[in-house]
């Protein structure tokens, strides 16, 4: 803080309304004072500019003090005048005005602060605060998490693209009505009790997001005076909602010809498609379905995969998932017919090929989103009963067939290494998985009794 200079012999004068309209500084100083008789201490401060304010100086512990009480515009003499007796007064006292002041300013606040929290205990509710719990979480987290918060508190009642039945309501649609405060182990557990009647499965991931969620209110500027303990950890809920059983669904030998035949008959050639190189590849059905064509690399036989533990991942292309993409990509390329572009140009839009390998026009994305249905129906009619996943887990059952060493499925397949000479010693080359992935492919194409023959434009199968 600058030292401020006293002047000892300064005039002192009976402020009146004249004197301080007549009062001006010099252009030549930055400041000049007119200094009141009655209380002492009080003066109009001027500047060159013309502005003028009342001030008060006094001394507090040895050492000159300086306060701005106001603008002479906003301040008649005698408020000024009272405003100087209580800042001396406070003085007197023993105490210093601007700690006062910062004291009194810190008291509103605080105050001001505990009325917002009272207001938002008695207000926000679940729906509100998870809008903004997914709004700051979202940049961190994958498109398939991100569609997972925003189904289970979707109200319902929307209408589907695809079928005339309206969207249901997701699993903690229940919950968003209620206040974060109300938010109770008891209340989890009777709405786990309801959710275990009709959707267990669904109801198990929304208990776990929620969890989530309430950990990150406890953390929040706002919410975590609310938040004070987890109710989703809650006991009781976990116990009602019981263990998720494992699953064990996998393609055996015998059964790889009825299952291709089967999904060869599948209408769409796209799901089709994804769902044979889902078997002969054992991705993860999202990274696969997310596969662009920048990804694919015809001339050097690979595919670049964005897994989700080393975040890329390249595998080999081989022959017969070359030729399902070869004939994928000669349809992507090809415009549609002179009515669907011209529709198009009336709708101010223009046809381009799909960035996607398994493109879907009526996805928001612009790959499949669910093929799920259109493989459940094949499997109806092969009398199998078979996930997406457990395509995955068929890939690694059926490669012990051909003695694939262990460590080779996993690298395909996306697993992380196991063990320290997994780990830190073996590097293998693409070549090298190739070798092994050609075997388990052609193994598996010998047991669909499918085989391939080669024509001009590519790598084709023929039943």
């Amino acid at each position: 803080m600058a030292k401020i200079k006293v002047i000892a012999k300064a005039k002192k004068v009976k402020l009146t309304a004249g004197r301080i309209a007549g009062f001006e500084c010099p252009k030549v100083k930055p400041q000049t004072f007119l200094w009141s008789d009655d209380p002492l201490g009080l003066a109009v401060r001027a500047y060159p500019s013309g502005a003028k304010a009342f001030i008060f100086q006094a001394k507090v512990k040895g050492q000159t003090m300086r306060l701005t009480i106001g603008d002479v515009k906003a301040w008649g003499i005698a408020q000024a005048q009272a405003e100087a007796r209580r800042l001396q007064t406070v003085i007197d006292s023993g105490n210093d005005p601007r700690q006062v002041k910062a004291e009194q300013e810190a008291a509103k606040i605080e105050q001001a602060s505990a009325q917002v929290m009272k207001e938002t205990r008695e207000t926000v509710t679940v729906g509100k605060a998870w809008k903004e719990y997914v709004e700051a979480r979202k940049p961190l987290w994958s498109a398939i998490h991100l569609h997972d918060h925003e189904t289970v508190m979707q109200a319902g009642g929307d209408k589907r693209k695809r079928s005339k039945k309206l969207t249901e309501a997701g699993s903690l649609a229940s919950l968003a009505s209620i206040r974060i405060v109300d938010i109770t182990p008891e209340r989890v557990t009777e709405w786990a009790k309801d959710e275990a009647k009709i959707r267990p499965t669904r109801a198990r991931l929304a208990l776990r997001l929620l969890r989530a969620f309430l950990f990150w209110c406890a953390r929040h500027p706002t919410y975590k005076a609310i938040v004070t303990s987890n109710s989703a950890q809650s006991k009781d809920a976990r116990e009602s909602l019981g263990k998720a059983k494992a699953k064990h669904d996998v393609l055996q030998r015998e059964q790889l010809k009825a299952w291709f035949d089967a999904v060869k008959q599948i209408g769409n050639p796209v799901i089709g498609a994804y769902l044979q190189a889902l078997l002969l590849t054992g991705a993860r059905r999202n990274e696969l379905a997310a596969l662009k064509w920048e990804d694919v690399d015809f001339q050097w036989k690979s595919l670049t995969l964005h897994d989700k533990v080393e975040g890329l991942r390249v595998i080999p292309l081989t022959p017969y998932v070359e030729s399902l993409l070869l004939d994928l990509k000669c349809h992507n390329d090809t415009p549609p017919n002179v009515r669907k572009i011209n529709a198009l140009k009336v709708a101010g839009k223009e046809w381009k090929p799909s960035q996607f390998v398994f493109s879907s026009p009526t996805s928001a994305k612009g790959c499949i989103h669910d093929p799920s249905i259109a493989h459940r129906k094949a499997c109806a009619v092969a009398a199998l009963e078979i996930t997406l996943h457990g395509l995955r887990r068929s890939f690694a059952t059926l490669c012990e067939w051909t003695e694939t060493p262990a460590g080779i499925a996993a690298q395909i397949q996306g697993h992380a290494p196991q063990g320290v000479r997994e780990q830190n010693y073996i590097r293998r080359p693409l070549d090298l998985l190739r070798m092994w992935h050609v075997k388990i492919e052609a193994w598996i194409l010998n047991e669909a009794g499918i085989k391939l023959d080669d024509v001009k434009t590519g790598l084709r199968a023929v039943a």
